[in-house]
């Protein structure tokens, strides 16, 4: 096996046509509670016993040997993770990349950093796969990635903060004031992978304006769109149109978010990555 692509599962994409493509996941923690990120989880289960629940919750990141079991024997691997500054995934990985390639001299792993979650992890995935199908070289691929990694961004709409300033995401003042009176939350993931809050909306029409807005201020211009939504897809529907609007040969995927976006992002948040 020549290429292989393995993510970690705050990407969102569990499956992945036409390419080797493996997906290592994290986990929710709840009390005895211990929710696996994978195909066979029950989100809505998951939900409503976080809600439910008295118990501090958490995360728990894959350790090296689950990386190493998603590798299999491929010979060249490009593996990203959840941005390091909120999840040991990365490091995990790093470990696995050394003990593979010390058992293996003829096998490579590219390690990415995706200083990002969810919609913008799967941008940079789809075009490892384009990469790929192009039969571009290893080398090549590994520039082309690390080139694309600097025209691509995420914001968020969150109606809640709570999971993200219980694990110190965020500070528990900003979470207070989510939720109040319809606010919501508009913030970016940084050049250095932590989350920035950029705005305070009334409402959710305010928020998919200033999501819109935000966009452009970061350089969108038309590019491909990943939008992400936990339970909220009109919100999801109404931002696309808004985008299609201005930009109609603009690429939109719409996808639910999988276990460890939806336990960051809570009932109701949007998560958008886009290229600029």
């Amino acid at each position: 096996m020549k290429y292989k692509i393995v993510s970690d599962s705050s990407s969102n994409m569990l499956r992945l046509e036409d390419v080797a493509f493996a997906t290592v996941p994290l986990k929710i923690l709840c009390g005895s509670n211990e929710f696996t990120d994978d195909n066979n989880l029950n989100l809505e289960e998951m939900i409503t016993t976080l809600k439910k629940s008295s118990y501090k919750t958490s995360t728990s990141c894959p350790n090296p040997n689950d990386w190493l079991d998603a590798f299999s024997d491929a010979e060249n691997i490009f593996a990203i993770t959840i941005t390091s500054a909120l999840s040991g995934s990365y490091n995990s990985l790093l470990q696995a990349k050394q003990d593979y390639e010390n058992y293996n001299p003829h096998a490579h792993v590219f390690t990415i950093d995706s200083l990002s979650a969810g919609p913008e992890m799967y941008l940079i995935i789809e075009k490892i796969k384009e990469c790929i199908l192009q039969e571009l070289s290893y080398d090549e691929i590994c520039q082309k990635i690390t080139d694309y990694q600097t025209h691509t961004s995420l914001l968020f709409s969150l109606q809640s903060l709570t999971n993200l300033a219980n694990n110190g995401r965020v500070s528990h003042a900003a979470a207070k004031i989510a939720g109040i009176l319809g606010i919501r939350m508009v913030g970016i993931a940084d050049e250095h992978g932590q989350l920035k809050l950029l705005d305070k909306c009334r409402g959710e029409k305010k928020a998919i304006d200033t999501i819109f807005k935000e966009m452009k201020h970061y350089g969108y211009n038309g590019g491909s769109v990943r939008i992400a939504h936990c339970y909220n897809q009109n919100a999801a529907d109404t931002l696309s149109s808004l985008i299609k609007n201005d930009y109609p040969e603009s690429d939109i995927k719409i996808h639910h978010c999988t276990g460890l976006c939806s336990y960051y992002a809570e009932y109701g948040g949007l998560m958008i990555g886009f290229e600029k």
